[in-house]
């Protein structure tokens, strides 16, 4: 099989509210938003919104909804600097700011903040991570 990510789709409770989230606090545009569904697209992937029950509906399984969702999704970013700009412009739209902004012990630089319905995202800076110009993943060393 080959090695990619296509799509991510996040099961919400509140697809308007958490399109809106997305839209207002990271500035993002929608690909589509119809019938019950919202994508955006992002650097070579596209994250789905759609409605938690109908989702584990489609997978076959039970939808409880309840811990820890065992993974975090990144954004990365070009410098130090850069995080930091973006959790001072997060900060301003009332993101929660999970974790704040610092240099971790492999030689990077992370903060975390959640949106409404607790999915966190890694705001980060990875020296050992080439990007293009787009930030699209190029290499690692």
């Amino acid at each position: 099989m080959q090695q990619s990510l296509t799509f991510l789709t996040l099961g919400v409770k509140n697809l308007e509210a958490m399109k809106n989230w997305y839209c207002n606090s990271f500035g993002w545009k929608t690909l589509k938003d119809e019938n019950g569904i919202v994508f955006f697209k992002l650097n070579g992937i596209i994250l789905g919104l759609y409605p938690a029950t109908e989702l584990a509906e489609d997978i076959g399984i039970r939808e409880n909804g309840s811990g820890f969702k065992r993974f975090s999704m990144a954004i990365n970013c070009f410098s130090e600097e850069e995080v930091d700009e973006q959790f001072e412009i997060l900060r301003k739209k009332n993101v929660n700011v999970v974790r704040e902004p610092e240099k971790v012990f492999w030689g990077g630089y992370r903060g975390y903040v959640s949106d409404p319905e607790e999915n966190y995202w890694e705001i980060a800076y990875n020296p050992f991570l080439k990007m293009d110009a787009n930030g699209n993943v190029v290499a690692h060393s």
